[in-house]
């Protein structure tokens, strides 16, 4: 949803008063010494960007909510214009508090509940990524590449080209012209519903990547071998083998944000299952329906 002119408003007059630099700031890339999500300290490194009836904003508090509400930020607001969006929704959201507060919204138990939720969550997430921080290293990187590497088992890849028809007649009749020397590209060039403009040529693939009747045909060609027509799902196929390979290893820069996931995943999850054991968990019954936030359950019904 776009924001109001009104809000646009306040966006721009935050510029006008604070500067482009100062914007520059809330999206720095924080020091490495800090916890993800940490707010900086306050001065330099952290200014006041505006302030709302006496309520600093921060460069690090555009930051917290970069991170809460960018994926429902405008894909087309970037740069200035998107610290402009997030600085403008903190001056709302600080406004809107402040009126909270006034009314003494902040002392009824609805509040105090959510507080602690919200306390809570903020809690785990600090937890999470502290946990991550710790399993991402260099040295458990390399070794789960290594594990990765050892268990690995090769496989057959064929780098093929085919030319696809509708009907059998015309397969065959191309078929037999590949076969007596006709160049295959130029054949699917002219003939084939699929891939034509690079000549049919589908790279390599593995046996499960293709239709089990593509797949038994080709890898049973050797390098240079033209196939009798097959037939799948999409019609009738004359396959040319190109090549056959195994599989390469990809390299550890290949595959590092994988294995960096596959850390950060792991060890949240060790974390949940040995917490799981140790901790002491008693089950009551589940409502049937879950009483409003901030209100006591509904006593239950007497014994007749």
């Amino acid at each position: 949803m776009m924001r109001s002119a009104q809000t646009a408003a306040l966006a721009l007059a935050l510029v006008a008063a604070t500067g482009t630099a100062a914007f520059a700031q809330a999206t720095a890339t924080p020091p490495a010494t800090a916890p993800a999500g940490a707010a900086a300290p306050a001065g330099a490194a952290d200014p006041v960007l505006v302030t709302v009836n006496g309520t600093p904003i921060r460069a690090s508090d555009l930051a917290l909510a970069a991170e809460d509400i960018g994926p429902n930020i405008p894909p087309q607001l970037q740069g200035e214009q998107r610290l402009e969006y997030i600085a403008s929704y903190l001056t709302d959201l600080t406004l809107l508090a402040q009126a909270a507060a006034a009314e003494k919204l902040d002392q009824t138990p609805q509040f105090q509940q959510r507080m602690a939720y919200a306390r809570t969550k903020a809690l785990v997430d600090l937890l999470l990524t502290e946990a991550a921080k710790k399993a991402v290293t260099a040295e458990a990187k390399r070794a789960t590449y290594e594990e990765f590497v050892k268990q690995r088992k090769p496989e057959t890849e064929v780098r093929a080209r085919h030319i696809l028809v509708d009907d059998e007649t015309k397969a065959k009749e191309i078929a037999k012209k590949a076969k007596a020397g006709e160049d295959f590209a130029k054949l699917a060039k002219e003939n084939s519903k699929d891939s034509s403009e690079d000549g049919g040529d589908l790279g390599y693939f593995t046996k499960e990547q293709m239709v089990p009747e593509f797949a038994e045909a080709a890898f049973k060609l050797d390098k240079g071998q033209i196939s009798d027509p097959v037939k799948t799902q999409f019609g009738w196929h004359v396959i040319k083998v190109e090549d056959k390979r195994e599989t390469p290893v990809p390299t550890f820069e290949q595959v590092q944000d994988e294995i960096d996931r596959f850390l950060v995943q792991k060890s949240q999850a060790e974390l949940v299952t040995k917490l799981r054991a140790e901790g002491k968990v008693e089950k009551t019954s589940v409502p049937a329906k879950p009483a409003t936030p901030g209100t006591p359950a509904a006593p239950a019904p007497a014994k007749p």
